[in-house]
């Protein structure tokens, strides 16, 4: 059964985004073929595409959070039917052998996980990802959607959502403690409302005071601006349990560090594309901790959606149209998006493909 479906695809870093028609590749008898709903746009898309992390399979489509419904099931798929609500994140398939895939750790397969795009798929091919109206995926890397969540809304936790959740999860926020998230972004805007989800008491760390009042609406105490107040780092040091930094631009790793009680953690899941320096009395003063997050495992991004339904969360989103996906990404990068750009793949339908 050939797959063929309408995708927006780059064929180099500069040129603009076409709407073409590709071939899936076939799908296996453990496969789900899924039509996508919604399609977020993830800074990590803009990175790759851009060559900005290395030299991009051209032509390439990408997209790591996708939402949709079940078309069609392999003969020995369990796990899924027809109809049903699902979404895909950032990978696509691993191992399933190694210690971290058998400890449902999937994202740090020893042997390497197959990326939703941008990776050397089962067959041989490139895998391309969900700016398209199609794709086919191992029935294993695929979540259910509770039925409480909107594709548009839901789409973005299969990257932004996971992304911050798993360092919540891993160093098991409580209520009442005091938890920073730096940076009010795609990836901000849902450490915030997961953080407060959680009951702690949430302060958003930005450079300006520019999103104030939204930062209260997601669930924050207030906003801090570290451009706005004198002496800002004295003035706030050791207040925090846990600093959650989303920054992906070069900053101060040590100011943010003494942000943090004696024992406290900082976690880390914005890539800035800088080295960054730390004295290690920095952390060994005060027994802190510093740390990263790269997404989570399947189980865990299950209960994330799960955890997101329970408390009515989901991500904060602008429509955007395929004809709007460039003009989207000038905006990611500048900062002017509240909070994550969606594509409704409905309009895949006004092109002939």
């Amino acid at each position: 059964m050939t797959i063929r479906a309408k995708a927006l695809q780059k064929t180099g870093p500069n040129e603009p985004y076409k709407v073409v028609t590709i071939e899936r590749r076939d799908p296996r008898a453990d496969d789900v073929v899924i039509d996508i709903k919604a399609a977020g746009i993830c800074h990590s898309d803009i990175h790759t595409i851009r060559n900005e992390w290395g030299e991009a399979h051209f032509p390439l489509t990408v997209g790591h959070e996708i939402a949709g419904v079940v078309s069609a099931v392999g003969e020995d798929v369990t796990k899924f039917k027809v109809g049903d609500r699902v979404g895909v994140g950032c990978m696509v398939n691993s191992c399933g052998e190694c210690e971290q895939c058998q400890a449902g750790m999937e994202q740090n397969c020893l042997n390497g996980n197959v990326g939703t795009y941008n990776s050397k798929d089962v067959d041989g091919t490139i895998t391309q990802g969900g700016y398209a109206e199609k794709v086919v995926v191992n029935e294993n890397f695929v979540l259910r959607i509770p039925d409480s969540l909107d594709f548009d809304v839901a789409a973005p936790l299969l990257c932004a959502g996971i992304t911050t959740y798993s360092p919540l999860a891993r160093w098991d926020v409580k209520e009442g403690q005091k938890v920073a998230i730096v940076g009010l972004g795609g990836l901000g805007h849902m450490g915030v409302q997961i953080a407060a989800a959680k009951g702690a008491d949430v302060t958003v760390i930005s450079r300006t005071s520019r999103k104030a009042e939204d930062a209260k609406k997601l669930g924050a105490t207030r906003l801090l601006a570290t451009t706005e107040e004198e002496d800002f780092f004295r003035n706030h040091r050791g207040e925090f349990d846990l600093i959650l930094s989303t920054i992906s631009a070069e900053y101060d790793l040590e100011d943010y560090l003494r942000l943090l009680k004696p024992r406290g953690i900082m976690s880390v899941v914005g890539l800035p594309p800088e080295a960054l320096s730390l004295r290690l009395n920095r952390l060994v003063g005060g027994g802190k901790v510093l740390t990263g997050n790269n997404i989570g495992g399947i189980a865990e991004t299950q209960e994330m959606l799960y955890f997101c339904a329970e408390h009515n969360l989901g991500a904060v989103i602008e429509k955007v149209s395929v004809d709007e996906v460039d003009a989207a990404y000038d905006r990611v990068v500048a900062g002017d998006v509240r909070f994550r750009c969606v594509i409704d793949t409905a309009t895949f339908a006004d092109h002939q493909g």
